[in-house]
């Protein structure tokens, strides 16, 4: 029985490491969602104008930027932060 629980273990994190993507994945769509329709919608109708259209595409490509940007920093920060890490403990 505990064998079972063993091998289970890895397949159940790797389960929960998925479904814990995919929540920030749609959390960050909501936010993105919210922002560029405050940002770009001004009155609701059937169409987008082409002015409207071109906001919300902008506004997604720079919320995509700026998201890449803070992860690649503080992948640096986490990179600088084990490097000195180790120069500190030799």
């Amino acid at each position: 029985m505990d064998n079972q629980g063993a091998t289970a273990d890895p397949q159940l994190q790797q389960f929960i490491e998925i479904e814990s993507q995919k929540q920030r994945f749609q959390q960050l769509v909501h936010q993105m969602t919210e922002v560029c329709w405050e940002k770009c919608m001004d009155k609701p109708g059937p169409k987008l104008d082409s002015k409207t259209e071109v906001c919300f595409v902008n506004c997604v490509e720079r919320f995509i930027d700026t998201s890449q940007f803070i992860l690649n920093r503080l992948e640096q920060t986490q990179r600088s932060r084990g490097t000195f890490s180790e120069t500190m403990t030799d």
